[in-house]
């Protein structure tokens, strides 16, 4: 067994807290996107992206832990990884207003398009700082 190896078995479960923090959100948005414009019935929705949240937040949490830890790596890889997925979420976001979506579909979409402008540039960022020397 390799010294790396043995340093990525320590790690805490970062990754598939993130991963299911992302399907968390992609399925919420799965959710507002299959009742159309007149979504009545969001909360399934909105628990999701609250589990989402959390789940990245605790992903956050343990990541702070890890000692010792590449963050100029992670933040090198997370700052223009955020900077691509804000432009797309931006993308994403003037389409929906320009289509009119309505007000609190809006909002929730507004929400599902942070959570995941957050989690996938946090992901990759782990993913490479995790196997950088310190």
């Amino acid at each position: 067994m390799t010294a790396a190896h043995d340093v990525e078995r320590r790690l805490p479960p970062v990754m598939e807290l993130g991963v299911a923090s992302l399907v968390c959100t992609l399925t919420a948005g799965v959710i507002v996107a299959a009742r159309g414009p007149k979504a009545d019935l969001l909360w399934p929705a909105v628990v999701l992206l609250a589990v989402s949240a959390a789940l990245l937040v605790a992903a956050g949490v343990l990541m702070a832990r890890i000692r010792p830890f590449a963050w100029r790596q992670f933040f090198q890889v997370w700052k223009w990884a955020t900077l691509a997925y804000v432009v797309i979420a931006g993308m994403l976001e003037y389409v929906f207003v320009k289509d009119e979506t309505p007000g609190r579909i809006l909002a929730m979409l507004t929400l599902l398009l942070v959570a995941f402008a957050v989690t996938v540039p946090s992901l990759l960022a782990f993913s490479v700082a995790r196997f950088q020397e310190r």
